[in-house]
């Protein structure tokens, strides 16, 4: 890239001096020459100034189009952990639930062998 710029800044300021040394050489009068060598200096800054702008626009375009793509990527990925993240709490919360209620239940079954026993205690007290 850089090897391209050189020739063409060469080529620039080589058609540059050959202009002007055309021009000089032309059997002009003065006003006509200096005239002449300011209109052509005139549309060399103007050419390189529209080609600027327009690579600098080119600029602007893929450096948006990068940071669009960045940011649909990161919200990409947010949105697949917020949903990793809510499918792993109701995980959580299903197996805790099962949990409470194995607990529960085998806290009533404890109650009621407890209360089984004690009925069975109290029959043999009262039966002796």
């Amino acid at each position: 890239m850089k090897d391209q710029t050189k020739i063409i800044a060469a080529l620039l300021i080589g058609a540059a001096a050959g202009a002007a040394i055309g021009l000089l050489l032309a059997p002009d009068s003065g006003e006509n020459l200096r005239n002449n060598i300011n209109d052509y200096v005139n549309d060399v800054v103007n050419s390189t100034k529209e080609k600027a702008t327009s690579k600098i626009n080119d600029i602007k375009d893929y450096s948006n189009r990068v940071v669009n793509n960045v940011k649909e990527r990161y919200n990409d990925a947010f949105g697949d952990a917020h949903d990793y993240g809510d499918e792993l709490m109701d995980t959580i919360t299903s197996k805790a639930e099962r949990a409470k209620d194995r607990a529960t239940d085998a806290v009533d079954e404890a109650k009621n062998r407890a209360k089984s026993t004690a009925n069975d205690w109290n029959n043999n007290i009262q039966n002796a």
